[in-house]
């Protein structure tokens, strides 16, 4: 995910490594903050592997500062992740959100309705967060009030979730 960020995040305009950590943190970094050790390591990859262009400016004080730039391939690579998302950024919310994130810069609505649509199904599978004897526990048959919230509240994500994902694939896929 944290490469779909960065992809993500340059395809919209160059920044400097220090902007780009800014902004992947905004997006996900109350869940999962992001640290220099990961982030410029990522980077390096993405332009071992032409994906990303960097050279360094001047910067506001004394040190000069590396910018990074989407290259073609880049966006292609972008667009393909975006196209293709693995199952776990189907399946994890805070994956599924980064996903989404982006998902703008796939140009087909077909494609972005087809991504929504394997959240939709994902979304309308039966789950709990509890079971027993092999069926997911409801909020109504928790014996708890702490797992009755976790419940209560998962179930109204979900439903707002799942009236979004409908109404926009229906928008999506509409001719036009």
């Amino acid at each position: 995910m944290l490469e779909l960020s960065i992809l993500g995040f340059l395809a919209e305009e160059p920044l400097h490594g220090y902007e780009l950590k800014e902004r992947i943190k905004a997006l996900t970094g109350h869940v999962r903050p992001v640290s220099d050790g990961a982030l410029y390591p990522a980077i390096t990859r993405l332009v071992t592997a032409g994906l990303l262009d960097q050279r360094t400016e001047p910067g506001t004080s004394a040190a000069q500062r590396r910018m990074l730039a989407l290259t073609d391939r880049g966006h292609e690579e972008l667009r393909e992740r975006l196209r293709r998302p693995k199952q776990t950024e189907i399946t994890d919310h805070v994956r599924f959100n980064t996903v989404l994130a982006f998902l703008r810069h796939l140009p087909d609505r077909q494609e972005q309705a087809a991504v929504l649509r394997r959240r939709l199904d994902f979304l309308e599978t039966p789950a709990s967060f509890f079971y027993e004897a092999g069926k997911p526990v409801r909020a109504e048959e928790a014996d708890d009030p702490f797992r009755q919230g976790m419940l209560r509240v998962a179930r109204a994500t979900g439903e707002a979730e799942r009236a979004w994902l409908r109404e926009t694939i229906a928008l999506l896929e509409r001719p036009g």
